[in-house]
């Protein structure tokens, strides 16, 4: 069934927004369907997709549009059709001229595995050159590859209210195909993108959207029982939900976020998850008067920290291109002081977990290495050991380093670091020896 010619149109209009790149690219759609109440379902995901293929495949579409044909030049228009096309085929376009409708079929033909590796990598040029420069050009276009597809949906099970197979059996009458997913216990991979806010799975708190990465961020911090323990960086609460599901829903789970608009979108996920150990906390900045109060009570910490979410590009794939080298350094020293001020809640023999969805190094190794300079009181716990204890099957060395191209996951990393017993303590905690 062919789309109406104005989808073309209103694909463009919101496009020429998008492409300025002032602010994430999933705001200024929810922005532009807030304001036309009257489009369609499919015409919303249709657009939505549109624009998403666009983002990913930026570089090669701007390099076809600039191809011939058209009314040349990289025109926005040209740009429209090959984001609809990617999404919904040439043949679902209505309004194209016939010079339009000669070049669009020629151009999304073309072998794409012949293009040069820059170009086909959809990565801004710094970006390619210094992922190359480190990992080997073979290595990264297998990774961008993937990075250019969209991600799956990732449910997690809620363990306080149901179990994973039951869950599974349930979605299969809805009728929603899903498979567990290999690494988190916990997790289900949804073969397709259906609707889910109106399923009574989802209002009943059973399920929660959550990457599959992300929720082995949540296990390695290995949150237990009756601890006190703090997401540092909560956002909109993912993490702090499975955090508080792994201690059984006791303790007591503070998740600090500088946003008040983030914290509030926590409230409706946390009012279906029936967690009740969940304390949203709102502070100014890393070095509150809220956090010193717990300085030293802490078992674990776990600091998502904000970072370029160059790993999440399946997502987000406006990132790249609204990321410059100049914002990784500003993002860096951000990172390091969020992690000094973390590290000041973790009493002693507790866990400190440092995670990002980066690839860059600058954002992971060298914050941790820096981190672990400055803090001879803290050492780190080799992620070998920690999947070990958690029971997840990863092949791992001292970090957490996923990718899509090799774990089906967002890009993500994580270092998990263990604040060391003063000696003293250590023996005041020694039982005595009865001695005759």
């Amino acid at each position: 069934m062919r789309l109406p010619p104005a989808v073309i149109h209103q694909t463009e209009e919101v496009l020429r927004e998008i492409l300025r790149f002032t602010g994430p690219a999933d705001g200024t759609l929810s922005r532009y369907f807030r304001d036309h109440p009257r489009l369609g379902s499919r015409e919303r995901g249709v657009i939505a997709e549109g624009i998403y293929g666009l983002l990913r495949n930026k570089s090669v579409y701007s390099s076809f549009a600039e191809s011939g044909g058209g009314g040349g030049g990289a025109t926005i228009r040209k740009l429209t059709l090959l984001g609809l096309a990617d999404a919904a085929g040439v043949d679902a376009l209505g309004g194209l001229t016939e010079e339009e409708g000669e070049w669009l079929p020629r151009v999304m033909q073309i072998d794409r595995t012949l293009l040069q590796p820059s170009l086909r990598s959809n990565l801004p040029q710094w970006l390619f050159e210094k992922l190359v420069a480190r990992d080997g050009q073979e290595e990264i276009m297998k990774l961008t590859d993937a990075l250019n597809q969209p991600a799956p949906l990732d449910l997690r099970v809620n363990s306080i209210k149901a179990v994973r197979a039951d869950v599974m059996a349930k979605l299969a009458e809805a009728p929603i195909l899903c498979e567990p997913t290999p690494y988190s216990s916990l997790g289900l991979r949804v073969i397709k993108k259906p609707a889910l806010q109106n399923l009574p799975l989802f209002k009943e708190g059973a399920i929660e959207v959550q990457d599959e990465g992300s929720q082995l961020l949540s296990q390695v911090v290995g949150a237990k029982r009756g601890e006190m323990v703090v997401d540092f960086c909560a956002g909109a609460g993912g993490k702090t939900l499975s955090l508080g599901a792994a201690m059984r829903n006791t303790g007591r789970l503070y998740a600090f976020d500088v946003s008040e608009k983030r914290l509030a979108k926590l409230k409706p996920r946390l009012a279906r998850s029936g967690l009740s150990n969940v304390h949203p906390v709102l502070i100014a900045h890393e070095r509150d008067a809220k956090i010193k109060r717990l300085a030293g009570k802490i078992d674990r910490v776990l600091v998502d920290a904000p970072c370029s979410g160059l790993g999440t590009l399946r997502r987000n794939p406006d990132v790249k291109w609204r990321q410059t080298p100049d914002s990784i350094v500003e993002l860096n020293a951000k990172q390091s002081a969020i992690l000094d001020s973390a590290a000041r809640l973790v009493k002693a023999g507790g866990r400190l977990v440092y995670a990002t969805c980066s690839l860059l190094n600058e954002e992971n190794e060298d914050i941790v290495s820096q981190f672990l300079s400055n803090h001879l009181d803290f050492t780190l716990l080799p992620m070998k050991e920690v999947l070990a204890e958690q029971k997840i099957a990863l092949d791992m060395q001292d970090y957490l380093k996923l990718a899509p191209h090799l774990h089906h996951t967002d890009g993500f990393f994580a270092a998990v670091m263990v604040r060391k017993v003063p000696p003293l303590v250590a023996m005041a905690e020694i039982e005595p020896v009865q001695v005759d």
